[in-house]
């Protein structure tokens, strides 16, 4: 997909609240909001999918902020809190459709989105998502197709339940590659991340998308050998989230691509031809 005009102000806004996480000073966060604004304006355009553009915008923020990981404290909260919920649902979930729409249901702790809020209570939020099911329900034709799966994760919070999937793959015989970001950017999960919750013992491999290049969702032209490598061979790609399916979407020489995410904003809803709110399992083949 590539970058809608409608996204500006929403990406725009999230460099205004990353600036406001580091500092306290209204006319230095309008400077970083104001630059971040002109480069968007010369990029746009650019005839790249839309997280490639995104990106650019957000380490130029990160620089200008002075600080590589705005979102930190976020991300310990959400995976803290993501912790504690799974413990207190996970003797529910036992096939793959039920751990993959806890996975999606994972997705909505992200604050990449300005039309999106985080819940402040996930335990009951949780429960009301799982009773209410996936509005695209494609699971029964992805487990057939999990021989080989490279796992490309979003954010933190949600990697809790990703790695209940990745043991549930494992124990029914699935090679596992599990892919975060290569350098922190939004709430995106990162390797540190990922070993603070043992998919490096989890899944067979755990790679990064990026050699220490903060980038959202999948540039393949930034990936590195042993991403390249699983992908070549993968029979099944789990793609989470919105900036992997905006980068995956217009895609044609991949293996078969299962979107799970929940749906966030009115461009990819409409793309996909589904409302804002939707739960999706969505098979690509």
């Amino acid at each position: 997909m590539r970058f809608y005009k409608g996204c500006t102000d929403c990406l725009i806004s999230r460099v205004e609240y990353e600036s406001r996480l580091c500092i306290d000073d209204t006319a230095r966060i309008q400077k970083i909001v104001g630059a971040c604004r002109d480069l968007l304006r010369c990029i746009a355009a650019d005839p790249v999918p839309a997280p490639v553009i995104a990106s650019r915008v957000h380490r130029l923020a990160y620089r200008m902020i002075g600080d590589a990981d705005p979102y930190r404290s976020l991300k310990e909260a959400n995976n803290e809190d993501a912790a504690a919920v799974s413990l207190a649902v996970r003797g529910d979930l036992s096939t793959f459709r039920d751990l993959a729409l806890a996975a999606v249901i994972g997705n909505t702790l992200d604050y990449g989105s300005k039309a999106h809020t985080v819940t402040d209570n996930f335990v009951e939020f949780f429960r009301r998502e799982f009773a209410a099911g996936l509005t695209v329900d494609d699971t029964g034709a992805m487990e057939g197709l999990t021989d080989r799966v490279v796992y490309l994760a979003d954010n933190c919070g949600e990697i809790v339940f990703d790695a209940l999937l990745v043991d549930y793959l494992k124990e029914h015989g699935s090679h596992v590659t599990f892919a975060v970001r290569g350098a922190p950017i939004l709430n995106d999960a990162t390797i540190e991340d990922a070993v603070a919750l043992g998919l490096d013992r989890r899944a067979d491999v755990l790679a990064a998308t990026t050699d220490g290049i903060a980038e959202l969702g999948l540039n393949r032209e930034l990936a590195p050998p042993p991403l390249t490598d699983a992908l070549d061979r993968a029979t099944l790609i789990i793609a989470k989230g919105m900036a992997n399916y905006e980068s995956l979407s217009d895609c044609r020489d991949l293996p078969p691509v299962a979107h799970l995410m929940s749906v966030k904003c009115g461009p990819i809803g409409a793309d996909i031809g589904i409302s804002v709110g939707s739960r999706v399992a969505l098979l690509r083949e």
